[in-house]
């Protein structure tokens, strides 16, 4: 199966045939070569990540809960089977033990075939400890697990992700961290999504002392835009605004964030107060 266009400025402009995608008992994956996109990871129907622009998203659900800790040392990953949000969590040296929970082995399979040089470089990492498994129900019977950074890395409210929006993932949570922890979720879409996310705001409001909405942009996301809502148990003024000191000082993790941004101005521009 093959896609072809005449029009070498329509958004996608297949140069190769489709892998056809395969149904698994809990979603439809499809990956696809894009001109312009380079490959593209489809989940459900719905656009996942393209070579081209998903560091946009990557880079930020996990920079900025991570640099908002002081020393993160475990960090647990829900979703992100692609493999994106785990390559740029193992950049920071501090780390000592990252716990992946993706419900669909399938996801992580296909992107290390189709991605395994650009998104899923990172699963070889002996820090990583990857489990195919309910999050919901790995948090809820490991009540002695503690996290100092909680990244959700979900789909939509559908489907194998609907439990992952519900008020107890939330709570759970809260138990599985630390006492200066910090959880950044996927939060949807200003335009399409509003009244979800006040109600994930409202619902986050009750459980810490300290909620954030930040979001970025990325092209090939609905209405090019995606939101983060961030949490921290951390009371002190400003503690989800800005990196934290001591990660500034720390050496290599003092230079990743250098790179990622010098002067603080993303981050100051993406973070607004709830």
């Amino acid at each position: 199966m093959s896609i072809t266009t005449t029009n070498d400025k329509q958004w996608f402009s297949e140069t190769e045939a489709m892998w056809p995608g395969q149904k698994f008992s809990l979603e439809d994956v499809l990956v696809f070569k894009s001109a312009t996109y380079g490959h593209v990871l489809v989940l459900d129907g719905v656009i996942q990540l393209t070579e081209r622009d998903e560091f946009a998203y990557q880079e930020m659900i996990a920079h900025l809960p991570m640099f908002s800790h002081k020393q993160p040392k475990r960090v647990l990953v829900v979703g992100g089977g692609d493999g994106g949000v785990l390559r740029e969590v193992t950049k920071h040296d501090c780390v000592e033990e990252i716990v992946m929970c993706e419900i669909d082995s399938m996801v992580c399979d296909v992107s290390k075939k189709y991605f395994k040089d650009t998104v899923a470089t990172a699963f070889d990492d002996p820090r990583v400890k990857l489990l195919h498994a309910d999050a919901a129900v790995y948090l809820r019977e490991n009540t002695t697990e503690k996290f100092d950074v909680v990244i959700v890395d979900s789909s939509d409210p559908v489907g194998p992700a609907e439990v992952l929006y519900r008020a107890e993932f939330y709570e759970s949570m809260k138990n599985s961290l630390s006492p200066d922890g910090i959880i950044c979720t996927q939060g949807e879409c200003l335009w399409l999504h509003l009244d979800l996310i006040v109600d994930v705001m409202q619902r986050c409001q009750n459980l810490f002392p300290t909620v954030n909405y930040s979001y970025t942009t990325i092209p090939t996301y609905p209405s090019g835009q995606i939101g983060f809502i961030m949490c921290s148990l951390d009371k002190s003024e400003g503690v989800l605004a800005k990196p934290s000191a001591c990660r500034r000082q720390d050496g290599g993790n003092a230079t990743l964030l250098q790179r990622q941004d010098p002067r603080g101005l993303v981050r100051a521009a993406c973070l607004r107060r709830a």
